[in-house]
């Protein structure tokens, strides 16, 4: 495994961590709200005071000086220990909340809502991708093994799918549906959607290695002792697939996760309160915010760094998005 590969794979472990267990690293719920604390800064943790000396973890709590500006200044007189307790309510000191990526407009952790928020965006762009990789394993094995007449048809059908431009299939089928859901229905909708969109990736390329491979001496063999088409498939054909599987996996899942920011962005998959990563760009978007609030654009980083381990990990970069434009 090349360094850039196993950069990739320590960056997606981390993050699969940070999705999985995210409720343990949050020192807030995501959608509690601390009212004196709307657009706070983020907040430095401390190991030494001013004297140089170990106290152990701490913050500064933040002293709101003037409302209208949203300019707050470190109270220095008051230095709190942090405890880490594994529960939520144990790691808010009664001197003030610690806000280590800052808060929003309505002064919510933005640090437990990216980490709370990971588990819907990336679990909506793994339920996509392999939704996507089972539906397109299926119809490519189909369609190389049969050949002829279903394979210009289900192919041709990839094909149409492929010259549309991706993003705007997405958002069309998402549109045709409810815009008001429930957030596990959401949830499914969006999982479906971006099945629907990126079957044809793996179709295409598990038809082209099936296709190979049923011309192959132990194809031919397993069908001269009267073997099950079936079986052919199931246990000789398709596992000279998984290389292909994997490699599309790794290209499907980046392009799904943007897919799942750009829907939430424009209104057509989450919406508030829930602390999906492209909801939370919808406020980082508004006029200002750079300037301002820079650590609003913290779920920006999310996905960057998201899509970034993913890209490092396949070696090479996606030429199978669902955001790229295909109508060419």
């Amino acid at each position: 495994m090349t360094a850039s590969r196993r950069a990739g794979a320590a960056l997606l472990a981390m993050v699969g961590l940070v999705a999985l267990g995210g409720s343990l690293f949050a020192p807030h719920d995501p959608g509690q709200q601390f009212a004196d604390f709307s657009y706070a800064p983020p907040m430095a943790l401390h190991l030494f005071d001013e004297a140089g000396q170990w106290r152990g973890p701490f913050f500064y709590p933040l002293r709101l000086v003037n409302r209208l500006e949203h300019r707050f200044e470190e109270d220095r007189s008051r230095p709190t220990r942090l405890r880490w307790t594994g529960t939520r309510r144990g790691r808010t000191s009664p001197e003030g909340p610690w806000l280590p990526l800052g808060a929003d407009a309505l002064g919510r952790d933005i640090w437990a809502r990216v980490l709370l928020g990971a588990r819907l965006s990336l679990g909506v762009a793994v339920a996509g991708a392999v939704a996507a990789l089972l539906l397109g394993a299926a119809v490519g094995a189909i369609a190389g093994f049969n050949g002829g007449r279903v394979d210009e048809v289900l192919m041709g059908a990839a094909s149409l799918v492929l010259v549309l431009p991706a993003i705007y299939v997405v958002i069309v089928l998402r549109a045709a549906m409810p815009l008001v859901l429930s957030p596990s229905r959401v949830f499914w909708t969006l999982a479906g959607v971006l099945a629907a969109a990126g079957w044809p990736y793996p179709a295409r390329s598990v038809r082209a290695v099936v296709a190979r491979e049923r011309a192959r001496e132990y194809a031919e063999a397993a069908r001269a002792l009267g073997a099950d088409p079936s079986r052919i498939l199931l246990r000789h054909l398709l596992p000279a697939t998984r290389q292909h599987l994997g490699v599309q996996l790794t290209l499907l899942l980046p392009a799904c996760i943007l897919a799942e920011a750009t829907l939430s962005f424009v209104g057509f998959g989450f919406a508030e309160p829930a602390p999906s990563w492209g909801v939370m760009l919808q406020e980082a978007a508004q006029a200002g915010a750079l300037a301002d609030a820079p650590w609003r654009l913290a779920p920006a980083a999310a996905i960057v760094i998201s899509v970034l381990s993913l890209h490092l990990l396949a070696g090479r970069p996606s030429s199978a998005g669902l955001v790229q434009d295909k109508s060419t």
